[in-house]
């Protein structure tokens, strides 16, 4: 419920606002290998505090790419509809799963 109602809820900014998001592709770039680059540290480091900050990055970043996305469907940025729709889909995706190791690891249970 938590993935849909920030899934809602960012498209529905970029719907309503009818703001151009397309300047967040350039942060959007360099956050993707800023988040390879954690991620890939975390992997050989076994951190879990590590762990649990490349996972509040990878929600921020897929929060960011939906609302990205949205704007770049409404203006017309993107006309492919089907790799829009997939990026869409891995966007959600990615903002489960790093919803659901941020609420499980806070939680108590591993």
């Amino acid at each position: 419920t938590l993935t849909a109602v920030a899934f809602v809820g960012l498209s529905a900014t970029a719907i309503i606002t009818k703001k151009d998001f397309s300047f967040l592709s350039s942060f959007l770039t360099a956050g993707a290998f800023v988040l390879i680059g954690a991620m890939l540290l975390a992997f050989f480091m076994e951190s879990s505090v590590l762990h649990l900050a490349v996972s509040a990055g990878f929600t921020i970043f897929a929060s960011i790419m939906i609302l990205f996305e949205t704007s770049q469907i409404i203006k017309g940025g993107e006309r492919n509809y089907i790799i829009a729709t997939v990026g869409l889909y891995v966007s959600i995706y990615n903002l489960f799963v790093s919803l659901l190791h941020l609420l499980s690891a806070f939680s108590g249970e591993d």
